[in-house]
């Protein structure tokens, strides 16, 4: 879901873009009049920065990191076609194979969501 990561900084945080195209698959056979991105998608997409940010640390090089889960997503409004997205996570902690971050979705400098996210390295 990420087009390109904007920096990564090995175990601390990764900052990511996307470009939200009205060709997006999750708009295939929806009316244009009312498209409206999924907010699972936006989440996978904030889960996929974050794992930058563990897969770069050379301990973990070469490993599987998965989206453990969620608590307190707050959502401010809602995703359409034309939203420029900037995705940031910033991990709190990372023991062994479990690792804590916060992320934000921010579209034009407004923070439009942030939530807790938990992580799992094997």
């Amino acid at each position: 879901m990420i087009d390109r990561f904007l920096d990564v900084k090995p175990g601390v945080s990764a900052k990511a873009v996307k470009l939200i195209s009205i060709n997006e698959w999750f708009f295939a056979n929806k009316k244009a009049d009312n498209l409206v991105v999924p907010r699972p998608i936006m989440i996978e997409s904030m889960a996929q920065t974050g794992v930058a940010a563990i897969l770069s640390m050379p301990e973990y090089s070469g490993k599987n990191a998965f989206f453990g889960g969620i608590k307190d997503a707050v959502f401010q409004d809602d995703f359409r076609p034309g939203d420029r997205l900037e995705f940031e996570v910033e991990l709190k902690k990372l023991k062994h194979n479990i690792g804590l971050g916060h992320g934000t979705i921010t579209r034009d400098g407004q923070k439009i969501c942030d939530a807790d996210l938990i992580f799992a390295v094997e």
